[in-house]
């Protein structure tokens, strides 16, 4: 019956995966005879289990080999388009971080530069105002110059200390100014540099002040100890002139903070010479009025007081130089806050105590034009 395909037939069952059982069962019919010839059934059952088991292995072959290459199949194309979409969706997360970025950079730079235009604009305003100051000025003290040679010697003192409330007058309008640079520069956080020269300026301010107070007392040093040039709130905290250098640290020091370990221990150090300093100070202006008052009341009952009176004079002279050294410790404990602080921290500062004083004068005149009670 197996001789019956031709050989273009045998060619088709073997493409279609036919051939090789039909091939297998010629081969049975051979080993059949074989046996039947050599009376051997061993042989023959050794030969289904052989070609059994062949086709069986070639059976699951072919089915793992289709499993598998189905399974890849299917598995490739989705791992091809997730890589594709996270790429896609990381590039587009990339691109709005970037565009986020640039956007915030340029709202920076240009609230930058309209700060810095308002900061120069201000400085413009300020350096006008000065030069217009500096001019008036410069005419009061000719005028006054052309005043003290028209009247008598003895009232050149008058015209001094009227010169040194003109001067103050204006150092105040340049006080009220440069405060006001400061809390302009400290909002707007300019650079260290440039606020430096700011604290330099105002420390150079209060120096001019000293100057101008250090004239005054040699005028009248009476009038400038009395503090007749201050408001009344002003003179209440009086000593010597001025301030206490203490009690300007008790002012500012809340609005120095944060303070590393050294400078604490550092402004406590200044506070305690200061203060060591103004006790010394205030026992020597103590001895001197002990002193006019031993040179006056030497002798009651006697008419002769000239002597005693030369003797109260040439203490009194003396005087000058409290004066003079209370201002010289005020300005060294500014400058030696300034080198203990940061450059930011001596600015918070000077705006402290700059606002301190106006704040006084203010109260005076809050106080001035209290409502009274009708008599």
């Amino acid at each position: 019956m197996m001789s019956s395909f031709s050989p273009t037939q045998l060619a088709s069952l073997r493409d279609m995966g036919i051939y090789e059982p039909f091939q297998q069962l010629v081969s049975w019919g051979n080993v059949y005879k074989s046996d039947i010839n050599d009376h051997s059934p061993n042989t023959a059952s050794s030969s289904v289990i052989q070609v059994d088991a062949r086709i069986d292995d070639h059976n699951n072959i072919v089915k793992s080999n289709y499993a598998s290459t189905s399974h890849n199949h299917i598995e490739a194309e989705p791992s091809s388009n997730d890589h594709q979409d996270v790429d896609d969706d990381d590039d587009d997360r990339i691109h709005d971080k970037m565009k986020r970025r640039l956007a915030q950079n340029r709202e920076a730079a240009r609230k930058s530069r309209l700060r810095r235009k308002a900061y120069v604009q201000q400085l413009e305003e300020s350096r006008l105002k000065l030069s217009q100051l500096e001019q008036e000025l410069e005419k009061a003290k000719q005028q006054g110059l052309r005043v003290s040679n028209s009247i008598p010697s003895g009232s050149i003192t008058n015209a001094r200390i009227a010169t040194f409330e003109m001067e103050h007058s204006h150092w105040l309008e340049e006080q009220s100014r440069r405060v006001s640079e400061l809390r302009i520069a400290l909002q707007a956080h300019i650079s260290d540099i440039e606020l430096r020269m700011l604290v330099e300026s105002c420390l150079n301010h209060y120096a001019n002040l000293f100057r101008m107070k250090s004239d005054a007392a040699k005028a009248d040093v009476f009038y400038l100890i009395s503090g007749m040039w201050r408001t009344s709130t002003e003179r209440f905290f009086q000593w010597i002139g001025g301030f206490r250098p203490s009690e300007l640290l008790n002012v500012v020091m809340p609005y120095l903070q944060p303070l590393t370990d050294q400078q604490v221990l550092e402004v406590r150090n200044l506070q305690q010479s200061s203060q060591q300093a103004e006790e010394a100070l205030s026992q020597g202006i103590e001895k001197l009025q002990q002193s006019l008052v031993e040179n006056i009341v030497v002798d009651a009952f006697s008419m002769d007081y000239p002597p005693q009176m030369a003797a109260a004079l040439e203490n009194l002279q003396a005087l000058e130089g409290f004066v003079n050294q209370a201002d010289h410790l005020r300005q060294q404990t500014l400058q030696q806050m300034a080198k203990i602080l940061t450059t930011r921290q001596s600015a918070r500062g000077l705006l402290a105590l700059g606002e301190y004083l106006h704040r006084l004068r203010a109260l005076s005149s809050l106080w001035a034009a209290r409502p009274r009670e009708p008599t």
